[in-house]
């Protein structure tokens, strides 16, 4: 069983994969033989949106757990990546309840936060500059689309009732960090209000449920044990992605055959039994010793001695 999933007693079945050794890779690769300066640039650029976007996530999950992690009305999943297709979506966060709703999140985490302007596009601050970013309502939807075809194409088995799947409705959310600026346009655009602070989610969450007054939904209302198992289900499609970082950056998974010699001569060789012996009086010799005059040859003319015998050696042999 995937460690990530809880127990069937808790109705958060997925945390977050741990990112703690993708950074330690990347740093590695910062003292890599090959990596130029501007790729070190680049991979320290990398290390530090893998942190950034962990901040999110946390932050994020955190608002969700704190609402949501020990009811029985929600089930909670945090990064989900799905592969269907030939396409993959990269999920931050999904919350489900018992009425088959569920909640795409995107988590992001602007430190200077965002603008957007009456055609939906997305700028980003970095101190006083500006830049444009891609629209993380696109990106987001795109995940609630192939979420839809993997529904489907049966690759999550549905609940059903009196021989009808109840077919879950997918909706969206984009968090951003509480403490984020968000400028938005004068003129609204569909898609707009899917844009919340995180610590507003649960506000968000409340409206929406107060605001359905569609009396079939509650025809589709499961128990707590069929929702838990509908998302346990759900997580199973789970498929963790193994980052070739090496490759990434232009990088040799192995060094080059110069590259190679250099290191394993900078290895200490395990040196032969037959040299750990005093040449003069036969005596054990540790390797640090047998180093030492390894190192000294114009003095022991490559010939080890212990410590005694050294003293009675003559310069040159």
């Amino acid at each position: 069983m995937n460690p990530s999933l809880y127990s069937v007693k808790s109705m958060l079945i997925k945390s977050a994969d741990d990112r703690e050794n993708d950074i330690k890779i990347l740093e590695s690769l910062l003292n890599h033989p090959s990596a130029s300066a501007l790729t070190k640039r680049k991979i320290e650029k990398v290390i530090k949106a893998i942190r950034s976007g962990v901040k999110g996530e946390k932050d994020a999950a955190y608002q969700i757990e704190y609402h949501y992690g020990n009811g029985k009305n929600w089930a909670v999943i945090h990064d989900l990546r799905i592969e269907h297709k030939g396409r993959v979506a990269q999920i931050d966060h999904l919350l489900i309840n018992r009425l088959m709703e569920i909640w795409v999140c995107e988590s992001k985490h602007f430190n200077q936060g965002i603008s957007i302007n009456e055609q939906g596009e997305f700028v980003s601050f970095f101190g006083t500059k500006a830049f444009g970013i891609p629209s993380p309502l696109e990106q987001n939807r795109r995940h609630c689309l192939l979420l839809q075809e993997a529904f489907d194409d049966g690759a999550v088995e549905l609940e059903r009732r009196l021989g009808f799947a109840i077919k879950p409705v997918i909706k969206s959310l984009v968090l951003v960090s509480s403490k984020a600026r968000i400028t938005r346009p004068s003129l609204s655009f569909p898609g707009l209000d899917e844009i919340v602070k995180v610590d507003q989610i649960k506000a968000i969450l409340d409206k929406a449920m107060d605001d359905d007054n569609n009396p079939l939904s509650l025809a589709k209302l499961v128990s707590s044990e069929t929702l838990k198992a509908f998302a346990e289900r759900l997580a199973a499609l789970h498929k963790p992605h193994q980052f070739n970082w090496p490759g990434r950056f232009g990088l040799p998974v192995r060094l080059d055959e110069e590259a190679a010699v250099e290191a394993v001569e900078n290895v200490e060789p395990e040196p032969k039994k037959s040299k750990l012996a005093c040449n003069t009086c036969g005596t054990a010799v540790a390797y640090n010793v047998a180093k030492f005059c390894w190192f000294n040859k114009p003095r022991f003319g490559g010939q080890v001695y212990c410590f005694e015998c050294q003293k009675h050696v003559q310069v040159g042999g």
